[in-house]
């Protein structure tokens, strides 16, 4: 019972992933926006005070400048020990006077040099605070130290290596959830195909036992479905063993496969429901494995029996593109699907049936655009009137470079 309520919180918390993610977004917002709130805080104060202290400055030189006495520790005391905050002594003009403090220069520059690059700090200095007059015609412009200006740049740097961290994280993290689903896909795929191989032999065994006994006469239409199911049985062996590795992409007419796996499908699926095949010409090739699309064709017309409740109808349309892509459009009158949920039927898990994994739609994909190089997506659906699903083929061995999965133009 514990591990059931903790299959089911695990499951709730997957299928609300997207509001996970939003909950995690905006924790980090909330983090980020404190994190510069406080800093900024500093800034301001840090700020207040250096700007007492420049006043401070600017009062010491007023008081030197118009008392004759001995103020050397004044000058000493003071005005020297200004170590950090950038000053310029200027008149009203912005012309520097030749008194300033903290301010580089590059090695070897000229007097020159040194008058246009004061000119421009004290542009500059304007711009960030007023100056302050010291005495007549003369007035010290300043601006943040080198401390309150790393201070102040220091959170969003702060947040800068903390968000490529944390996507460098995250990509690592996916790949390696990605490499460890794909191992379990692979390793039950292939414990599935083992653990179905000695079955199906039986039942071949049996078969051939009852064609060459007296009853086969007599049951002659029954044995031969049942050959069918157990040779539908070793190609779900075979489609289990080629998702467990590389399966073999070559050029099949599409028609063909499509035309087997209805026929098959006819008969074991509600007569109240009609599948019906088109296409403009019969000898459409497009790569792919014989095998594994039948199984992507069957799953998508098996959901879309149960999306018609067992009856309605199916109508599947082959076209060629062009010369590189096929499409496959499959379309039910089924209860159709919400635009919101046109990329989440592709998720594990999700299903509207009482029984199942939900896995169909799943498998299907990782078929399509994992094997086969292609896409499939929901091409349009209208709730209460059905929906069409479109899959995208490579007609050629040459098309593989030119296909790209997201390609937009292969929507419409």
């Amino acid at each position: 019972m514990k591990n059931r309520i903790q299959d089911l919180a695990t499951l709730d918390l997957y299928q609300n992933r997207g509001k996970v993610k939003w909950i995690i977004f905006i924790a980090s917002l909330i983090i980020s926006v404190g994190s510069i709130y406080y800093t900024n805080t500093l800034v301001s104060e840090l700020k207040e005070r250096e700007t007492k202290q420049i006043t401070l400055y600017a009062n010491a030189m007023e008081y030197v400048a118009n008392n004759s006495d001995n103020l050397t520790f004044i000058h000493q005391g003071i005005i020297q020990e200004n170590h950090n905050i950038p000053v310029i002594v200027a008149d009203a003009f912005g012309n520097p006077t030749g008194q300033y403090r903290n301010i580089k220069f590059k090695n070897n520059a000229t007097e020159e040099d040194i008058d246009k690059k004061l000119r421009a700090e004290v542009l500059r200095m304007k711009m960030d605070y007023e100056p302050i007059q010291i005495v007549e015609n003369q007035f010290l412009y300043y601006t943040n130290s080198e401390l309150l200006t790393r201070l102040k740049y220091y959170p969003y740097v702060q947040l800068s290596v903390i968000l490529v961290f944390g996507v460098l994280a995250f990509a690592v993290f996916n790949q390696s959830k990605i490499a460890e689903q794909n191992r379990v896909w692979a390793g039950l795929t292939k414990e599935t195909a083992h653990q179905l191989g000695t079955p199906i032999a039986s039942l071949m065994a049996w078969i051939d036992y009852l064609k060459n006994s007296p009853v086969w006469e007599e049951n002659k239409e029954v044995i031969v479905e049942l050959d069918k199911d157990v040779s539908k049985l070793r190609m779900v062996t075979e489609r289990f063993s080629n998702i467990g590795s590389t399966p073999v992409i070559k050029q099949e007419n599409i028609y063909q496969v499509v035309e087997e796996a209805v026929s098959y499908l006819r008969p074991r699926i509600s007569s109240k429901v009609s599948i019906t095949l088109n296409t403009h010409a019969e000898e459409v090739e497009a790569m792919m494995n014989k095998s594994l699309f039948e199984w992507v064709v069957e799953n998508i017309c098996k959901n879309a029996v149960d999306a018609m409740k067992g009856q309605g109808a199916i109508e599947i349309n082959i076209v060629k593109e062009s010369e590189q892509f096929v499409h496959v459009d499959i379309s039910d009158t089924g209860k159709g699907i919400d635009k919101s949920m046109f990329k989440k039927v592709f998720n594990p898990g999700l299903t509207t049936r009482k029984r199942g994994w939900g896995l169909g739609l799943t498998l299907a994909k990782r078929i399509i655009e994992g094997y086969h190089r292609g896409r499939i997506f929901v091409y349009q659906s209208e709730v209460g009137k059905g929906t069409t699903f479109r899959i995208v083929l490579r007609g050629t061995q040459e098309s593989a470079e030119e296909f790209k999965v997201n390609q937009d133009p292969f929507i419409g």
